[in-house]
């Protein structure tokens, strides 16, 4: 695995309590930098990360706040910066899939109002919002920025079609978020395949088990390979902007 050197560099990590932001954080802290870690407000596992991650020697800090609100998610990422004193990297994380099972594309009764307007708001709208409130800051400090997409946002059905609706959106955002603030911030996404994460929608054993089958390198992602592909675009990839990379050990080549 690559290794950084980011001592005076600060970070803010959006869902970073678990899974893929979690194992972003733990890399960003361990390489040096000072990360802003993202929770919900009433999600226990925040302090308990951070606290976890002080104790290990980690200059860790807490930002509770939920990117899907309109005024909470900004505030959230002002105050996060004023705490940091700047920033540097911005790694647009946070995401739901508005439903606990999966919903294939016949089902559309169960594409309710209330869930479209769940994973938009969180999904899409969130991460431009962190990236609009935290546009000055990176490019004062000539910064970069990573947005979480998803195979379902380029050539997989997803939990449903409304995550992959937004998520595909997300792809679209990057591209022009990395136009609106070229040349002084760089600005990328990831696209996992299926993570083993404590994620929302209930896989069973069997499906875990064909995911990792039918990708070619034959086993499901780890928060970690998503992590180390995330840190690269903001430490790395000094010429790559407006990219969206595929973390998923061939599963979508394979499925074609």
């Amino acid at each position: 695995m690559i290794r950084y050197e980011l001592s005076g560099k600060r970070a803010l990590v959006t869902g970073g309590a678990s899974g893929i932001g979690l194992a972003t954080v733990r890399l960003l802290a361990g390489a040096g930098c000072r990360v802003a870690l993202n929770h919900l407000a009433d999600d226990p596992r925040g302090p308990e990360m951070v606290a976890e991650l002080r104790a290990a020697g980690h200059d860790i800090i807490a930002a509770p706040g939920n990117v899907g609100d309109a005024t909470d998610g900004p505030r959230m990422v002002e105050a996060a910066i004023a705490e940091l004193g700047g920033l540097d990297y911005l790694v647009n994380n946070a995401g739901t899939p508005g439903t606990s099972s999966l919903i294939p594309p016949t089902a559309l009764e169960r594409l309710t109002e209330e869930l479209w307007q769940t994973v938009l708001q969180v999904n899409l709208l969130g991460v431009f919002r962190c990236a609009k409130a935290a546009a000055t800051a990176l490019q004062e400090a000539g910064g970069a920025v990573v947005n979480v997409a998803s195979i379902a946002g380029l050539d997989s059905p997803g939990s449903s079609m409304a995550y992959g609706a937004t998520k595909a959106g997300v792809v679209s955002l990057t591209k022009n978020l990395a136009r609106g603030l070229a040349p002084r911030v760089r600005v990328n996404a990831v696209a996992p395949g299926a993570v083993d994460s404590a994620w929302m929608v209930q896989w069973t054993e069997e499906r875990r088990a064909a995911s990792a089958e039918k990708a070619l390198l034959k086993r499901r992602c780890t928060p970690e390979d998503l992590a180390e592909v995330i840190v690269f675009l903001l430490a790395g990839a000094g010429m790559v902007t407006g990219q969206t990379v595929v973390v998923d050990g061939g599963l979508t080549l394979e499925s074609r």
